[in-house]
This record gives C-alpha cells, sequence and structure tokens, in this order.
C-alpha cells in the first residue's frame, strides 16, 4: 500500500524529514534539470551546492556594499566592523555614517524639506462595512449577510490548514 501526500516549505521546519523516515513514508520528488532540487531540506547537504550558495551570498554582499559606499560616499567612516554584518544603534549609526539624521520623522522631512512638507497617512483599504456603512448602506441585507458569512468561511478554511501543521 502506498500513502500519496505533499508536504509543503512549511513542514521542512518542523522536522518532518526525520519523521517521515521514522515511520517509513518514502518521499520522491520528480523534476526536470539537474540543479532543481538544489539544498533540498530533505537530502543530505552537498558540499557543491553549498559552495555555490556561499559565492551567490558572497556576490550579493559585495554588490551591497558597492551601493552602500556609492550612496553614503563620504560620509561613511572608515571602521572595519562596517561591512561584517554587525549591527548598531541609531546612535552609532549615526557615528558610522550610516544615518544622516536622529528624529522622528516629521522633524527629519520638515529640516530637510522645509516647514511647508505635508505628510498624508495612507491606509489599508476598509473591509466591505468599512467602506458601505452597515446603516445606508447601498447593498441590502441579503448581500451584506452572504459577504459576511464568505468572510467567516474563508476564515475558517485558512485556519483549518494551518491547523494541520500545528499552528
Amino acid at each position: 500500500s502506498s500513502i500519496v501526500g505533499s508536504i509543503g516549505v512549511v513542514s521542512a521546519s518542523f522536522g518532518f524529514p526525520e519523521l517521515m523516515k521514522k515511520i517509513g513514508i518514502e518521499r520522491r520528488v520528480h523534476t526536470a534539470g539537474q540543479n532543481k532540487a538544489v539544498l533540498d531540506p530533505f537530502k543530505p547537504e552537498k558540499k557543491e551546492d553549498v559552495e555555490r550558495l556561499k559565492a551567490l551570498q558572497l556576490e550579493v554582499h559585495e554588490t551591497f556594499i558597492d551601493l552602500v559606499k556609492e550612496r553614503r560616499g563620504t560620509k561613511l567612516k572608515d571602521d572595519p566592523d562596517l561591512f561584517t554584518g554587525l549591527f548598531w544603534t541609531a546612535k552609532r549609526g549615526l557615528e558610522l555614517g550610516l544615518v544622516d539624521a536622529l528624529g522622528d520623522m516629521r522633524s527629519v522631512l520638515k529640516t530637510r524639506f522645509g516647514e511647508k512638507t505635508q505628510l498624508k497617512l495612507i491606509t489599508a483599504p476598509r473591509g466591505f462595512f468599512g467602506r458601505f456603512g452597515l446603516f445606508g448602506s447601498r447593498f441590502s441585507a441579503p448581500d451584506i449577510a452572504a459577504a459576511a458569512a464568505n468572510g467567516i468561511i474563508d476564515a475558517a478554511e485558512e485556519r483549518a490548514l494551518w491547523a494541520r501543521f500545528g499552528l
């Protein structure tokens, strides 16, 4: 007999490879392309895969360093720890030349762009009831009830999916 299933990215973080092995489930992956399963969390790590990943990480890091140096220019201090992955407080970041100023957003923007600078609050779109209101709505009671029921069903389905993973 066979068990057919799908375990996604969520499963790898919960130790499923070990659990699957322990209870005797065989995992099969079919791909096209010799590198489709690089760094597969269900397989032993390959030295050449890790070397390729590290080379990519170094390239991205070098690009990041070049971009910061280009954008920050002479503001950056010559500190050997600047691009080692360390992190600092805002005050130390200012001393290192990583930031231009400390303060709240309104004050800094008004100092930089002038007192007439206006900030506009952009909010997330409101839901069904927030948009149209319960009273004086242009929708009928059945429309409102259907929308509410669909929202409850969607939330319940999502919760059930996550519950399968113990979340």
